[in-house]
């Protein structure tokens, strides 16, 4: 799959960004209230319905390489951006009954013909609209992540947290509610983007040695070499010393409880970047993720966030969150790239509030 870059904006990741305000909030008494009143049912619906999952760490992942066996993988290329390589998300559905699945969410999935679930799944098998939006965003400002510290929230198929790792990050940390997502998907694709990597490197190799005894490389090997396909073989790997793995941690569970497993870290790890995509469909999760942003972002850390207006059938969306931030005072909110077609989609950034 070959996503084109369509915007024709661009930005600097280091520069705040003009803020644009919500709808209908201006200095008259019944708008100010209507904007109370909203703020006030968010503060009702901030409370779970459902159990939290616990957190944990993931810290197994040799099993996961059985997952790249005759692989379906779709590659996502944007601009500059490196390729990025993911499973295929609807191959990866019907062989749903394959997998490992302690949490069954791919039968319930299935089941009920559903992308949502709350409490139970929520979504990360999907690559959701607002990411390839975020992506195309990153690949216009050129930021490369270098010697940074970021954390993918709420991952999914993992593709911002991949990109930081192939553009220099120093580390990244992926979570997801669900541990199925991160077993068999996250992990899974970042391997997938490992061995891409490798691949390329034997590739120059090659070419050097040829240079080296007079050869050359016919050009149809060369480009079957860098043809990329799901190997049916593959060489032995020590996945715990793997460049991009020894820079990955892996996280499943409730925001509230991932935010106290990892603050048992010592010391704790502050980001500089944290990236969210469509993650505030519900309102009853805005306290959760609020205090993680809270906690986790470095001082001048920055959270980009991309997602829809409204999410239909689920009652979140942007300008719900952006009274909820308000409200709360700890961040300020600008907007990057707001759409005008359809189902209006929207990046935002996150900052720390100055002190006057």
């Amino acid at each position: 799959m070959v996503f084109s870059a369509i915007m024709s904006f661009c930005f600097n990741f280091d520069v705040p960004a003009q803020t644009k305000h919500p709808p209908n909030v201006v200095e008259n008494g019944l708008q100010v209230k209507k904007t109370y009143n909203v703020a006030n049912t968010i503060e009702g619906d901030t409370k779970p319905a459902e159990p939290v999952k616990e957190a944990k760490e993931h810290l197994q992942l040799s099993n996961s390489q059985i997952c790249l066996v005759d692989a379906v993988v779709e590659t996502l290329a944007i601009g500059c951006l490196p390729p990025l390589h993911f499973l295929n998300e609807t191959v990866f559905e019907k062989t749903a009954f394959e997998r490992e699945d302690r949490e069954e969410i791919l039968s319930h999935t299935a089941e009920k013909k559903s992308d949502l679930i709350p409490g139970v799944y929520e979504g990360g098998l999907k690559v959701w609209e607002c990411t390839y939006d975020l992506l195309e965003l990153i690949e216009k400002a050129g930021e490369t992540f270098g010697g940074k510290a970021v954390l993918d929230l709420g991952c999914g198929a993992g593709l911002l947290g991949i990109l930081a790792l192939k553009r220099g990050a120093r580390l990244v940390h992926f979570q997801d509610y669900n541990s199925t997502v991160i077993e068999q998907l996250t992990v899974p694709n970042v391997m997938l983007n490992f061995q891409d990597d490798e691949e390329v490197e034997s590739d120059d190799d090659d070419e050097k040695r040829n240079r080296k005894g007079g050869g050359k490389v016919k050009a149809k090997e060369k480009d079957e070499v860098k043809e990329y396909n799901p190997p049916a073989k593959k060489r032995a790997m020590d996945l715990s010393q793997q460049p991009l793995l020894t820079k990955s941690r892996f996280f499943s569970g409730d925001w509230s409880t991932f935010l106290g497993l990892v603050q048992k870290d010592d010391p704790l790890t502050k980001y500089d970047i944290i990236f969210t995509s469509e993650t505030i469909y519900n309102t009853a999760y805005y306290h959760s993720l609020h205090e993680a942003l809270h906690m986790l972002l470095a001082p001048e850390g920055l959270v980009y966030l991309a997602t829809k207006s409204h999410y239909f059938g689920v009652g979140g969306g942007l300008y719900l969150f952006e009274t909820f931030v308000k409200q709360r005072g700890i961040f300020c909110l600008d907007h990057l790239w707001d759409g005008q077609e359809g189902l209006q989609r929207h990046v935002v950034v996150l900052r720390f509030k100055k002190e006057k």
